[in-house]
């Protein structure tokens, strides 16, 4: 069976590494880290070594065994582009993703340099969808990168957004996820970072996905901006 997400933008998660290190301010409190820790301390075979980069090889072919179509979100506990994932890891993941071509795959990472790098070594495919995240506009020069892929689907995911973004041309970025940080020690998030960038999505005719409020209680604080459920996808949506 697929591990059900509750994220709002996915169906399901394939974690076919685990772990991760910081490397921007978006990472300070991560909620992966938290969970991680959290499984190993409940024993989970999967989580032995904690929030440490862990490759568990035995799930490489894990989506070619889901029959039923579905969003994928690849590494939700991990970044596939992490320094301490061999290129020959990451070509067996994307071969994976290739052959189940009846799923959509999302993967997304804040390590866009290595994404440039690999991208034109690497095997896409229309339903492999590539993120990158961006937190602030310190971080800005991953939308460059990801720009310089080979992906049919491009997307942003502004998460936590920690300040402003501005003056960002969407040209050829085909979705916006925007979200506040949640969870212990959540730092604040604008409403006029959050309108700035949806506006700006409208203008470009970019899908703009608007994810939480978040905070301490993001159920409460919930996901309406302006009176709307802002839940634009891109078109491709064929599986």
């Amino acid at each position: 069976m697929a591990k059900r997400s509750a994220i709002e933008w996915t169906e399901s998660t394939w974690n076919p590494s685990t772990g991760c290190t910081k490397i921007s301010d978006g990472c300070r409190n991560c909620y992966a880290e938290r969970m991680a820790r959290r499984l190993k301390a409940m024993n989970n075979p999967r989580y032995i070594n904690g929030f440490d980069v862990t490759i568990h090889e035995d799930l490489i072919s894990l989506p070619l065994s889901w029959k039923k179509p579905q969003m994928i979100f690849v590494n939700s506990m991990s970044d596939l582009f992490h320094e301490n994932i061999p290129d020959s890891f990451i070509y067996k993941v994307f071969q994976t993703m290739v052959k189940a071509d009846w799923h959509i795959f999302q993967v997304l990472t804040k390590r866009s340099g290595r994404l440039r790098e690999l991208s034109r070594k690497l095997t896409w495919a229309d339903h492999i969808w590539m993120g990158v995240t961006v937190e602030n506009m310190k971080v800005k020069h991953r939308i460059n990168d990801l720009l310089h892929t080979p992906a049919y689907i491009k997307f942003l995911s502004l998460e936590p957004l920690i300040g402003p973004i501005q003056n960002v041309d969407f040209t050829g970025i085909n979705w916006v996820i925007v979200g506040g940080e949640s969870g212990p020690g959540a730092r604040p998030m604008d409403s006029g970072w959050v309108r700035n960038i949806r506006d700006n999505c409208l203008k470009s005719d970019t899908p703009f996905f608007f994810k939480q409020w978040g905070g301490f209680n993001k159920k409460k604080n919930g996901r309406i901006l302006d009176g709307i459920y802002w839940n634009q996808q891109p078109q491709y949506l064929q599986y």
